[in-house]
């Protein structure tokens, strides 16, 4: 779940959100991204190796190496996109990220899908005075060497912890929701204790949420409409 979300503010407005320096911003002249699918690069707010808060590109999802098996030869990593809660702190997949590298996802809305060809997909955002408020979610990163798309790389990935859902996603995706969180708790996410961490792991309340729009098809959210 949680195959798709947006994340269409300014670079200034991630650097306010997460209180990081002008100079710990690497990302440039980042433009909106109203569809973010795995295997897409998007902007992370992590902390360096000496504590600072910085902003940086990353492939989403941790990848996974995979060998045919018609041939038994490598094919393309699979990209995994979406950690569940139950499984960050007893799978060693998994079990060292939520230890050492937890980040925050700034996003402006997530998609779940609902149905079948065609499929309506729905956008949910967060409550605020703004169209689309942004928000954070809960996320861990980690380095990936290998080959990649036929070369060798060495790049950053992360992926997007999710929970049972609230009311209101439950509605269209009975399973599952990313964790969003409350930005009183980003400090404690990124330096608290594993135990303090998991605590924040659980569903968004529905009532500071809403659905920004929903449609046939409708694969971004560029917006207000």
């Amino acid at each position: 779940m949680c195959n798709l979300f947006s994340n269409t503010m300014p670079v200034d407005a991630m650097r306010n959100l997460f209180g990081v320096d002008a100079g710990n911003d690497h990302l440039g002249n980042q433009p909106p991204l109203p569809a973010i699918f795995p295997r897409y690069e998007a902007p992370v707010m992590r902390q360096s190796g000496d504590g600072q808060r910085e902003l940086v590109r990353m492939h989403r999802g941790f990848l996974m190496p995979q060998v045919s098996k018609k041939t038994g030869k490598p094919i393309l990593p699979k990209a995994v996109n979406n950690a569940r809660d139950d499984k960050v702190r007893s799978s060693s997949f998994w079990r060292s990220s939520f230890a050492e590298r937890r980040c925050l996802v700034p996003a402006t809305s997530f998609c779940e899908a609902k149905g079948k060809a065609p499929a309506t997909y729905y956008w949910f955002g967060v409550q605020g005075d703004d169209e689309r408020p942004p928000f954070a979610f809960a996320g861990m990163w980690r380095q990936f060497r290998g080959n990649y798309r036929d070369e060798l790389v060495e790049i950053d990935t992360f992926t997007i912890l999710t929970t049972k859902p609230n009311d209101l996603v439950r509605k269209i995706h009975p399973d599952r929701m990313p964790v969003i969180l409350d930005p009183a708790d980003h400090a404690t996410w990124l330096d608290g204790s594993g135990d303090e961490a998991y605590r924040l792991v659980r569903p968004f309340p529905e009532d500071q949420m809403r659905i920004v729009q929903s449609g046939e098809d409708l694969k971004s959210d560029d917006g207000p409409t």
